[in-house]
C-alpha cells in the first residue's frame, strides 16, 4: 500500500500518461486516507474525474450523431444496435457521476476545513449533477 505522497505522485504520473481511470483510483485512495485535501490534491481529484467523464461524454456525442445519421438513412437494425451501445455509455456516465457525488457528499464536503474548499466541492457537486 502506498502512502499519501506516493499516491499523489502516482496520480500525477497517471495524468501524464493520460490514464485517468487510474488517476481517479489514486485520488480516491488519498481521500480515503484523509479527506482534508490541499489545493494541489483538490485539483488532481477534479482533473481526474473531469477527464474520465469527458471522454465518456465525447463518446456519447459521437454515438448520438451516428445514431441520427443512421436513423435518417432508415437503417433501423443499426439504430437498434446504436441505442443499445448508447445505453452502455449512459450507464458508465451515471456510474461515474454517482461515484464522484458519493465521494463529495459522504467524505469531502463534510471534512472540508475552509470556505474555499467547501465552495470548490459544492461547485464540483453541481457540475456532476448536470451530467
Amino acid at each position: 500500500m502506498c502512502n499519501r505522497e506516493e499516491l499523489v505522485y502516482l496520480a500525477k504520473l497517471s495524468e501524464q500518461a493520460e490514464r485517468y481511470d487510474e488517476m481517479v483510483d489514486c485520488m480516491k485512495k488519498v481521500v480515503k486516507e484523509n479527506a482534508e485535501l490541499n489545493v494541489e490534491e483538490r485539483n488532481l481529484l477534479s482533473v481526474a474525474f473531469k477527464n474520465v467523464i469527458g471522454s465518456r461524454r465525447a463518446s456519447r456525442r459521437i454515438v448520438s450523431s451516428i445514431e441520427a445519421k443512421e436513423a435518417q438513412k432508415g437503417a433501423d437494425a443499426h439504430v437498434k444496435l446504436i441505442k443499445e451501445y448508447r445505453s452502455k455509455v449512459d450507464g458508465e456516465l451515471s456510474k461515474i457521476c454517482e461515484d464522484v457525488l458519493g465521494v463529495l457528499e459522504q467524505t469531502l464536503i463534510p471534512a472540508a476545513p475552509s470556505g474555499e474548499s467547501k465552495v470548490f466541492f459544492y461547485k464540483m457537486k453541481g457540475d456532476y449533477h448536470r451530467y
